[in-house]
C-alpha cells in the first residue's frame, strides 16, 4: 500500500475565540477548579441539548453539561478523560494531539483515562449521547478540545506571569513549560497548577493559527500500538479475575425462538463443569475455564421452541420487501415534478438493486464479566455506548447508577455491533445466577448467528433524460428496516429513518426534478442494527450505481458524465478529479493476460467529507473477480494525523471489498446458514488490492474518515466489473453472479 498528497489551494478562518454569552451558545464554557489531592482541573462544556437523538434534552437557557476535562497535577503530568473508546480508528492518539496542540506538550505527555458513564458531561452533541460510532470523533473533539487546551495555556502563562510580575504578553509555553525570555526564567506547567487554577477564565482564548500547527497534520505514531504489538493491551476478552468463572452460550437457532427445556445430566458430571443456567431463550454453561465450559455445552441435549419464524427462508424475507415497495412511502425529498416528466419521457432508465443483510465478524467474538452482589454491579466489557450499558444494569438489577461500575476497554473491532448491548444484557442475566465474576463467552458461530444484522434493503430508482443524456427527472424508494426508529426514537420523525436515506436524499449531483421516499418495512423476527455507516454505505452504492447506468445509456465517459454534474458541489468534483487523474483515468487499465480487465469509479458525500474512488478489477473466464488497484482522494477537511487517516480508509475499502465480493447472512428455516469464516469469508491478505490514498488539502473543519472507504467501495467495484464485462450487477454481493451468468 502506499500513499500519496494532492496539494489543493484553500483557506478558512482560523482566529480568537471570545467567552460572549452567543459564543457560549455555540461553543461552549470552560471553567477551572482546583483538582482534588491538589493541581487544576480544566472542563469544557458544549450545548449538548437541542440537538436531537437519544438522550438529549432541552436546557434551561444558560445550561451547559460539560463534555471532558483535562487534569493536570502537580507533577505537571495531563491527563485526558477521554470520551470516546478506541476500537482500532485511532482516537487514543488524534484526540489527544488536539490538546497537545494548543496546551504546547509532546504527545507522550499526555495520559488518557476513559470516561465513565455519564451522559451530562461527555454527550457527542452529533450524536445526542455518550456514543462512539458515527464517524463523528473528531468533529466532535476539533473545537472543544483545542479550546480547552488553549485555555490552560493561557492560565500557566498567566500563574507564570503573576509569580514573576511580569507581562503575560511576554511569557510563552514550550514543552510544557512557561518561558520568560527576557529574563531567561521557566516554570514547568506542575508548579504553576495550584495558583492557575485559582485565576479567572480569560475572555479571549486565541487558538493558532494552522501554519502554526506543530503537531496537528503530521504523522504521530499511534500511541496504543507498542501496547498490541507486545501483549500488554487489554480487550474485553482479556479480563482475567480472582475466582472467575467462564461461560459459554447456545442461543436459540431460529430467529425468536425460545428455550422448551434441557437435559443436563451428562454436561454436570464432566471436569470442570460448575453450572447450567437457563434464560428465556439461551443456555449456558459455567466452567472454571472455557475448554469446560465448551465441552459441557456440547453434551447439552436442548429443545427448543421454535415459534412461527420455524419456516422463515430468504425468500419470504424478500417478498416482503418487494410487496411493501409497492406501498407509497414517506417523502424525505421532493424537488420539482418528477413524475411527470417520467410520465412523459421517451428516455428512461429503470433500475432494482438488493443489498443483502450482513453480520460485524468483529476480529474480538462477543463478550462481556459481570458480577452482580447485593449493594452493586460491575462490568467489564469493550462498549461503544457505555450510558446504555449502565441504563441496562439498572434496569436488570434494580440497582441505582452509583452501584453500578463499568470498566471498559479497547474494543477489538466495532463496525457499530457494539453499539449493542444485548450480549452484555445476556451476561448480566447469568451473571446473576452465578456466585462470582462469570466471563461470558460467545463462540465465533455464536457471533455471527446470533448478531444484529445490517438490513437487507431493496431500491426502486428511475430517471428520465435529456437529449444530451442527462437526467432531468430522479425518483428513488427505499425499502427496509428502519434502525432508528428502535435504536434513537426521537430521530425518527412521520415515518421517516434518516439514516435510511441518507445520501440517496441528498446526491451530490445536480438533480432539478428529484423524489425520493422511504417505506419501512421490518423482516420478521431478524435483529437489525448499524453496520459501518449503514446509511451512506447502502445508499452510495445505489445512487453511484444508477448514474453510471445512466453515463452507460446516455454513451458518455462515467467521469466526464459524472464532473458534468457536480457544478454545485465543488468538493465532490475536485476528489473526483484527483482520483481519476492519479488512477490514470482513460488509460489503458492495469490488463493481466486471459482476464477481462475494467475501471470503476464512485464519489461519496457523507460523515462531513468528499471521496473520489477508482477501482481496477480483472475478472477471470470463469466469473472470479480480483480487485487489483483501488485509488482514493479524500477530502475530510482539515487531518489531524494523516496516518491514521490512510490507515481508516484502507481498512474501510477492505472491509467493503469483502462485503461486496463475499458477505451475506440467509436464513432458511428460520436459522442463519452462515457460521463462521468458512462460509462468511474474509478478503485475505493475498486478495488485497494496492490501495492508493491521496489525501486532498483543505482549510474546512475536520470531517469523519472510518466509514467513508467502505462506503464508496461497493459502486466502484461493481462499475468496474460493468466496464470489464458489459455485466450490470444491481444485487450484491458479487458471489457467483458472473459464474453462473
Amino acid at each position: 500500500m502506499r500513499a500519496s498528497h494532492t496539494p489543493d489551494a484553500a483557506s478558512g478562518p482560523h482566529a480568537e475565540l471570545s467567552h460572549t454569552r452567543r459564543q457560549f451558545l455555540k461553543f461552549g464554557v470552560v471553567s477551572v477548579t482546583a483538582a482534588a489531592g491538589g493541581g487544576m482541573l480544566l472542563s469544557f462544556a458544549l450545548p449538548a441539548a437541542a440537538q436531537g437523538g437519544p438522550a438529549s434534552a432541552a436546557p434551561n437557557a444558560g445550561d451547559f453539561a460539560p463534555n471532558g476535562f483535562i487534569r493536570i497535577d502537580r507533577s505537571g503530568k495531563v491527563t485526558l478523560i477521554m470520551p470516546k473508546v478506541e476500537m482500532g480508528q485511532g482516537v487514543y492518539t488524534s484526540i489527544p494531539m488536539l490538546i497537545a496542540e494548543e496546551l504546547e506538550v509532546s504527545l507522550d505527555q499526555v495520559q488518557l483515562e476513559a470516561a465513565p458513564p455519564n451522559e451530562k458531561l461527555y454527550s457527542d452533541p452529533n450524536l445526542g449521547g455518550q456514543l462512539t460510532g458515527g464517524s463523528t470523533s473528531i468533529r466532535y473533539a476539533w473545537d472543544p478540545m483545542r479550546r480547552a487546551g488553549a485555555t490552560a495555556r493561557m492560565l500557566l502563562i498567566g500563574a507564570a506571569a503573576q509569580q514573576w510580575q511580569v507581562d503575560p504578553a511576554s511569557c510563552h509555553a514550550e514543552h510544557g513549560s512557561v518561558i520568560h525570555a527576557e529574563s531567561q526564567r521557566s516554570a514547568g506547567y506542575g508548579t504553576l497548577v495550584d495558583t492557575a487554577a485559582k485565576l479567572p477564565v480569560p475572555a479571549t482564548v486565541a487558538l493558532k493559527d494552522p501554519k502554526d500547527f506543530k503537531l496537528i497534520g503530521t504523522r504521530a505514531k499511534r500511541l496504543d500500538s507498542p501496547d498490541k504489538v507486545n501483549g500488554q493491551a487489554q480487550f474485553g476478552l482479556d479480563v482475567r479475575l480472582p475466582g472467575m468463572l467462564y461461560a459459554v452460550v447456545a442461543a436459540s437457532p431460529v430467529v425468536g425462538g425460545k428455550l422448551a427445556q434441557v437435559d443436563d445430566s451428562i454436561s454436570k458430571t464432566l471436569p470442570g463443569v460448575r453450572q447450567v443456567v437457563r434464560l428465556d431463550n439461551a443456555v449456558a454453561v459455567v466452567g472454571d475455564h472455557t475448554w469446560a465450559a465448551k465441552r459441557g455445552l456440547a453434551a447439552l441435549k436442548i429443545e427448543w421452541h421454535e415459534g412461527v419464524n420455524a419456516k422463515l427462508s430468504n425468500a419470504d424475507l424478500i417478498a416482503d420487501l418487494v410487496a411493501a415497495g409497492q406501498r407509497t412511502g414517506v417523502v424525505a425529498r421532493k424537488d420539482g415534478d418528477p413524475a411527470t416528466l417520467l410520465a412523459h419521457s421517451s428516455k428512461k432508465v429503470e433500475a432494482v438493486y438488493h443489498q443483502p443483510f450482513l453480520a460485524h465478524a468483529t476480529m474480538e467474538p462477543m463478550n462481556c464479566t459481570v458480577q452482580v452482589t447485593p449493594d452493586g454491579c460491575d462490568i467489564w466489557v469493550g462498549t461503544q455506548v457505555p450510558t446504555f450499558v449502565r441504563d441496562a444494569a439498572m434496569k436488570l438489577t434494580g440497582l441505582s447508577a452509583d452501584k453500578i461500575r463499568l470498566h471498559n476497554f479497547l474494543i477489538g473491532g466495532g463496525f457499530g455491533r457494539r453499539l449493542e448491548v444485548d450480549g452484555v444484557v445476556q451476561a448480566i442475566r447469568i451473571a446473576q445466577q452465578v456466585k462470582a465474576p462469570v466471563k461470558v463467552l460467545w463462540t465465533r458461530e455464536e457471533d455471527i448467528q446470533h448478531d444484529m444484522y445490517r438490513p437487507y434493503y431493496y431500491d426502486q430508482i428511475s430517471a428520465a433524460l435529456d437529449d444530451d443524456g442527462k437526467p432531468v427527472a430522479w425518483s428513488h424508494r427505499i425499502v427496509g428496516s428502519s434502525i432508528m426508529a428502535r435504536f434513537a426514537p426521537p430521530a425518527f420523525k412521520n415515518g421517516l429513518d434518516p439514516d435510511a436515506v441518507e445520501v440517496a436524499a441528498d446526491p451530490p449531483y445536480d438533480l432539478p426534478n428529484i423524489y425520493v421516499d422511504y417505506v419501512r418495512q421490518e423482516p420478521r423476527g431478524v435483529p437489525t442494527a448499524f453496520w459501518r455507516g449503514v446509511g451512506p454505505t447502502r445508499g452510495t452504492f445505489v445512487v453511484e450505481s444508477f448514474i453510471d447506468e445512466l453515463a452507460a445509456t446516455a454513451k458518455i465517459d462515467p467521469v466526464k458524465y459524472r464532473l458534468d454534474l457536480l457544478g454545485k458541489t465543488p468538493r465532490a468534483k475536485n476528489v473526483l478529479q484527483v482520483a481519476a487523474q492519479a488512477a490514470g483515468w482513460g488509460n489503458t487499465t492495469l490488463a493481466e493476460a486471459g482476464y477481462r480487465n475494467g475501471r470503476g469509479v464512485s464519489v461519496m458525500h457523507a460523515f462531513g467529507s468528499f471521496l473520489g474512488m477508482v477501482a481496477d478489477v480483472a475478472v477471470s473466464p470463469q466469473g472470479e473477480v480480483r480487485v487489483q488497484r483501488v485509488v482514493c482522494a479524500v477530502d475530510c477537511g482539515m487531518t489531524v494525523n494523516p496516518d491514521t487517516i490512510e490507515a481508516q480508509i484502507q481498512g474501510g475499502v477492505i472491509f467493503g471489498i469483502t462485503a461486496a465480493l463475499y458477505s451475506e447472512i440467509t436464513f432458511k428455516d428460520g436459522r442463519v446458514q452462515q457460521s463462521n469464516f468458512n462460509d462468511y469469508p474474509m478478503l485475505r491478505i493475498d486478495q488485497t488490492p494496492l490501495i492508493e490514498v491521496h489525501l486532498v488539502k483543505s482549510a474546512e473543519a475536520p470531517g469523519g474518515i472510518g466509514e467513508p472507504g467502505t462506503a464508496a467501495l461497493a459502486a466502484a467495484l461493481t462499475n468496474a466489473i460493468f466496464a470489464a464485462t458489459g455485466t450490470r450487477l444491481r444485487t450484491l454481493p458479487v458471489g457467483q453472479q458472473l459464474q453462473s451468468a
